[in-house]
C-alpha cells in the first residue's frame, strides 16, 4: 500500500490525473475493505485535485446513502432520480453539470457548490455507488475529469 501520494500541483490537470490513477490502483490493491478503500480514494482525489467536495453515495435499500467523503458536511440520503446523484443512478451514466443552479431538481447540500460531476460504479450490471465531486467554481469539470474519473470508477468496480 502506498502511504504517500506523489503529485505535483504545478502540472496541468491531465498530468495530475495521469500520475494519480496508478497510485489509486496501488493504494487499493490487496486491501479487501471497501470503506477503507473509498476513504483513501476520496482523500487522494481531494488532496491531489483540490476539489471542494468529493465523496461516495452507496446504494442501500433503494436510496443513496452517504459514504466516505472529504469536505463540508453533506446530505445523508438521496432518493432515486433526485438531484444530480440520483439522476446519475437512474440514468446509469456520468452527469457533468457546469452550473448546479441550472440543473432541474438540484439538491443543494452546500450553497458553495457551483459545478458538479457524478459517476456511477456497477456491480452485477446494477449501480452500486456513485462518486460525487463538487467544485466551488462554475464550469470546473470537463471531458478530462470525466475520462480519468471514469478510469477510477473502473478500478472501484474491480474491488466491489
Amino acid at each position: 500500500m502506498a502511504e504517500e501520494l506523489i503529485i505535483s500541483t504545478s502540472t496541468d490537470k491531465e498530468e495530475r490525473y495521469k500520475t494519480l490513477v496508478p497510485q489509486i490502483e496501488a493504494l487499493v490493491t490487496g486491501e479487501p475493505d471497501l470503506i477503507a478503500n473509498l476513504s483513501n480514494i476520496t482523500a487522494a482525489l481531494r488532496q491531489s485535485m483540490e476539489f471542494f467536495w468529493v465523496g461516495f453515495y452507496l446504494v442501500k435499500q433503494n436510496q443513496l446513502v452517504l459514504g466516505p467523503f472529504q469536505g463540508p458536511i453533506a446530505c445523508t440520503r438521496i432518493d432515486f432520480g433526485k438531484g444530480v446523484c440520483g439522476t446519475s443512478w437512474k440514468e446509469q451514466k456520468t452527469i457533468l453539470v457546469p452550473d448546479v443552479d441550472a440543473f432541474p431538481g438540484h439538491i443543494a447540500c452546500s450553497s458553495a457548490s457551483r459545478s458538479e460531476i457524478v459517476l456511477p460504479a456497477f456491480q452485477n450490471n446494477e449501480v452500486a455507488l456513485v462518486l460525487d465531486v463538487d467544485s466551488d467554481k462554475l464550469g470546473d469539470f470537463d471531458a478530462i475529469d470525466q475520462q480519468y474519473l471514469e478510469k477510477i470508477m473502473r478500478i472501484i468496480e474491480g474491488i466491489l
